[in-house]
């Protein structure tokens, strides 16, 4: 960052405008006691509007208002690039984006434009002081390249010829009205919409009935997709998952106020795999137990019976088959107190 310093040539005083020192004492008044000094930059940014930029004599009566060093303000002063340190242009100081998005869109020659009609160097007044530039960092409209910002507006999607319209404007004692300069809106697109041109969207982003994927709700609503099966294409992976979802539930419901077998529970625990259907029906699981045998062998495990239901080459199965169960690693030694020969805690 560029040292920035005060300009040599200083005004003797500063005083803000009857309007502007009650719009200052109003924004003073809006801190806490003590904490004054959050409205520096507020007092600035308006000195710096009635004379054009910021002196030394702004810096130490906005400093005396605010009870504060006048260094602190010096400091705020020279950090932002917003605060200008020397005079500039009475009807507008142009600041020219020069960085690479801009530069690449034609921004050389809008700087030429500055060089030939206002000064060959930046940071210069005009011959008559109505104008000043300079080049600076990116102003944060890249995608309207190349722009300016002239005082608080910017100006976008320049030309040569259209810049220098609004320095005619600027000079007329008109302002031209800011944002692009080439008829389009904001940001948009200049060959128009290229995504999301399948659907069509009314009132407030309402899809119309005439889209496949949404279906219309009340006025003023969003549409939310449809997977209903009326509304999915023979072969439409997603009218399986829709037949699933919604078709199982209401078959099932019919079938209960008919007061006939569910078909559509029976199609489901065909597509089950084996051992799910199995413990879903009673039946013996994967290895040879039902819920109810199971419940029964860890009973005789916990009271320390045999039990019959284990090969008797792994007494350890079932311990490992029941979550939570405790698996002794004889080479360790128990795994708890509880697991101890003598049955207690010690301690």
């Amino acid at each position: 960052m560029a040292v920035r310093r005060l300009a040599e040539t200083q005004p003797d005083h500063f005083a803000f405008s009857p309007d502007n020192l009650a719009w200052a004492e109003r924004t003073i008044a809006k801190f806490p006691t003590g904490r004054q000094a959050s409205a520096v930059i507020p007092l600035l940014w308006r000195a710096q509007e009635q004379d054009g930029w910021v002196s030394k004599a702004v810096i130490e009566t906005v400093a005396s208002m605010l009870e504060m060093p006048t260094i602190r303000v010096l400091e705020v002063a020279t950090f932002y690039t917003m605060f200008h340190l020397e005079p500039v242009g009475r009807r507008a100081h142009v600041q020219v984006c020069g960085t690479t998005p801009c530069m690449l869109s034609g921004a050389g020659d809008i700087i030429d434009v500055c060089r030939k009609r206002i000064h060959d160097h930046p940071h210069h007044l005009s011959p008559d002081g109505d104008f000043s530039w300079e080049e600076v960092e990116c102003l944060g409209a890249c995608v309207n390249a190349p722009m300016v910002q002239i005082f608080k507006d910017t100006y976008e999607d320049l030309t040569v010829k259209s810049f220098e319209a609004v320095l005619d404007a600027f000079a007329r004692g008109e302002t031209p009205s800011p944002g692009p300069q080439n008829g389009r809106h904001g940001s948009v697109p200049t060959t128009g919409l290229t995504t999301l041109t399948e659907i069509t969207y009314v009132d407030d982003d309402v899809a119309e009935a005439d889209n496949r994927d949404f279906r219309p709700t009340g006025a003023g609503e969003r549409a939310e997709p449809d997977h209903s099966g009326a509304n999915l294409s023979q072969g439409d992976p997603r009218r399986e998952e829709s037949a699933i979802s919604g078709g199982e539930v209401l078959s099932a419901e019919q079938a209960r106020r008919e007061g006939r077998p569910d078909e559509s529970r029976a199609a489901a625990d065909a597509r089950m795999s084996p051992e799910v259907a199995n413990q879903s029906a009673g039946r013996a699981d994967g290895v040879g137990r039902s819920d109810e045998a199971a419940s029964a062998a860890m009973a005789q495990h916990a009271a320390g019976t045999a039990d019959k239901s284990l090969p008797e080459s792994n007494p350890q199965q079932l311990t490992r088959d029941i979550p939570g169960g405790h698996e002794r690693d004889e080479a360790r030694g128990p795994r708890s107190d509880r697991d101890s020969p003598r049955g207690d805690r010690e301690g």
